[in-house]
């Protein structure tokens, strides 16, 4: 294995002080976490039951009954773990951790006798064990499991569970692999990958980065084994579920577009990434950078949602992109920042750090409310509530946030990437540090054996200031790349209140080297100007229609500010667009601007053209990801312009 290069930091060594980000994380620890665990006990009323808890219990002998919810229901159980194990390095919590440790009892108990730990197969198929990979998730929920493990140890230096499931991934070996007699295969649903490394960090037992590799390496072979089994074999009439739903369809080195189940191939990606950051593989790092510039350039939505239909929750073609039938899920987006932050630990360049960001505050946190007790599955950027709750082709599409979903992959993966939101601010590279997110923070370093401390205050977005102060006893030569996002244009840089020429480097960063003192300063500004976004004019729903960005915050229009029928607003983007404070949302103000309404008083179909009249209103805006949060009403992202 070759020496890692980059590296990302220990959250431990993170406090986030942001008030922002701040909150989204005592919102965890307060609201979300419990919520989610009382949800998973099908103790939330009028929600979805989960049935999660119940089905270890029955697997573990406990309990009677048969098993309930999804082929991966298992997997809602790991994601609450591993939330609640992130949740405990903020706040340490004896009564959580005590539930945790519970949690792992009940698990260890379900655990049979040869290592196999799966309820559903346990209890409901015990006959079709590794029967079903392509579909089965036995090797997705044993993936989640395993981070959930190491989650854990990581926070509270204990092995129960990681020893539970090294004896799982032991067990699975037996199972599966290149060797004469075993299973020549790969997981159905891409998770497990980016687990076992995780698993390696922990455990260094190199064996299990190459099971990983192995993963990557024999997917895609033809004729694939897939077609082998019982779900694919029998020749499945929906093209949509074929090989390319599963990213299996070639092999994996020759695929240069993303196909199929998009959280499938963005978890994918990003175990790929995983194997290149050790092995510093350059075939793969080139593979991978075919299918980001895909993803991102042509088949992600401006809200860094990616997975645009929403029969098979997959990716179609280039620049096919709906609004109303917008999938998006909000898993992949998750999926999408998981991919992001590891191609920054290959390089870092600020391409991945604006789409991490990107997918971050609009595609995720549209993904839950504002209270943490409601979430979206699917995240459409244009609603109205009339047409979504009728038609057929809208089945998918909520108009408001629930409680619970029966298939509830989403909200314990929002509350566990909220809670580890630490790893993904920094990565270091030596006496190097990579600013990749502008959020407040306290974080430990060590530079050529010295510790440093670096304390960044920042309201960013809602304001475009920055200030870094250094902390070290000793001067220390180090240098510093503070990520220049690519919507600004002209960031101010100061040090120690003296004006610095901004030096940015390949990759897109704003480079110091230096040596540095105590209470050393930077202040970093950058223009917060609301600009108006047009997109790729074969984007065919939005021709003729703009966008509002501020920073990098995606807005809409909703019907509580504009009235209905927002398909009749058009904006004026050559006018001012002005910030507003009266309807300030955790410190992100509105925008408001000049546009015009078409006014229509005749009730007939068709007519012969004519000019239509136009009514000048001002038009208000407010973060997407905050839409929804005020009752029912209609939503627009994209919106005509004059």
């Amino acid at each position: 294995m070759k020496a890692l290069k980059t590296k990302t930091l220990n959250l431990k060594d993170i406090e986030i002080t942001d008030e922002f980000w701040k909150g989204r994380i005592d919102l965890a620890k307060d609201i979300i976490i419990p919520y989610q665990w009382d949800a998973l006990n099908d103790q939330i009323p009028d929600a979805a039951p989960s049935h999660a808890i119940k089905n270890f219990e029955i697997a573990a002998g406990l309990s009677d009954g048969e098993f309930k919810g999804m082929v991966f229901q298992d997997s809602d159980v790991a994601k609450w773990l591993e939330a609640a194990s992130y949740s405990l390095i903020y706040h340490p919590d004896k009564e959580l951790e005590q539930t945790i440790d519970e949690v792992i009892e009940l698990i260890g108990k379900a655990q049979q006798d040869d290592g196999y730990l799966n309820t559903y197969f346990t209890v409901k198929e015990p006959e079709k064990r590794w029967a079903d990979i392509s579909h089965g998730h036995e090797l997705y929920c044993a993936g989640h499991m395993i981070e959930a493990a190491v989650a854990y140890y990581n926070a509270t230096g204990k092995k129960s569970l990681i020893d539970i499931v090294c004896r799982y991934v032991d067990y699975i070996m037996t199972i599966i692999g290149p060797e004469q007699g075993k299973i020549q295969t790969y997981p159905g649903h891409p998770e497990i990958e980016l687990a076992l490394v995780r698993l390696y960090e922990v455990t260094q037992e190199q064996r299990y980065f190459e099971l990983s590799r192995y993963f990557v390496e024999e997917r895609g072979n033809q004729p694939s084994v897939f077609l082998e089994e019982e779900t694919l074999g029998l020749g499945h009439q929906d093209k949509w579920f074929g090989l390319d739903y599963h990213q299996a369809h070639q092999p994996l080195n020759e695929q240069t577009t993303a196909e199929g189940h998009a959280v499938r191939a963005v978890y994918l990606y990003a175990g790929i990434a995983d194997i290149v950051k050790y092995t510093q593989n350059k075939k793969w790092k080139i593979q991978l950078e075919k299918l980001w510039e895909n993803v991102t350039q042509k088949r992600m939505y401006i809200t860094g949602g990616i997975g645009s239909q929403g029969h098979g929750e997959r990716f179609t073609l280039d620049y096919d992109l709906p609004n109303n039938v917008a999938y998006a899920e909000t898993c992949a987006s998750i999926g999408l920042v998981f991919w992001a932050q590891r191609m920054l630990q290959i390089e870092a360049k600020n391409d991945y750090a604006d789409v991490l960001e990107k997918a971050l505050y609009n595609g995720v946190l549209s993904g839950m409310s504002l209270d943490g007790k409601k979430y979206f599955y699917v995240n459409p950027l244009e609603v109205a509530p009339e047409l979504t709750d009728y038609r057929h082709d809208h089945v998918h599409v909520e108009s408001e946030r629930v409680g619970w979903f029966g298939c509830a992959c989403c909200p314990p993966n929002v509350a566990r990437l909220l809670t580890s939101l630490g790893n993904y601010i920094y990565t270091q590279k030596s006496d190097t540090i990579y600013h990749h997110l502008y959020i407040g923070n306290k974080t430990n370093f060590t530079i050529n054996k010295q510790n440093i401390v670096l304390q960044q205050k920042t309201t960013y977005p809602a304001t475009g200031e920055v200030r870094i102060t250094c902390f070290t006893e000793n001067e220390v030569q180090m240098t510093l790349k503070l990520r220049k996002p690519k919507w600004s244009n002209s960031p101010s840089l100061k040090v120690n209140g003296e004006l610095q020429e901004v030096v940015i480097d390949n990759g897109g960063y704003i480079t110091m080297e230096r040596k540095w003192r105590d209470n050393d300063t930077i202040c970093l500004t950058f223009d917060m100007t609301p600009k108006v976004i047009s997109s790729h004019p074969k984007v065919r729903e939005n021709v003729g229609k703009v966008a509002i960005q501020r920073g990098p915050i995606v807005y809409c229009l909703e019907e509580k500010d504009n009235g209905g029928q927002l398909h009749s607003i058009c904006i004026n983007p050559k006018l001012p667009i002005t910030e507003e404070n009266d309807l300030q949302i955790l410190g992100f103000p509105a925008l408001t601007g000049s546009g015009v309404r078409e006014v229509n008083d005749n009730d007939t179909l068709y007519r012969e053209y004519r000019e239509p009249e136009l009514k000048q209103i001002k038009w208000k805006a407010i973060p997407y990801s905050f839409w929804g949060n005020r009752g029912k009403g209609e939503m627009a992202v994209w919106l005509r312009k004059i």
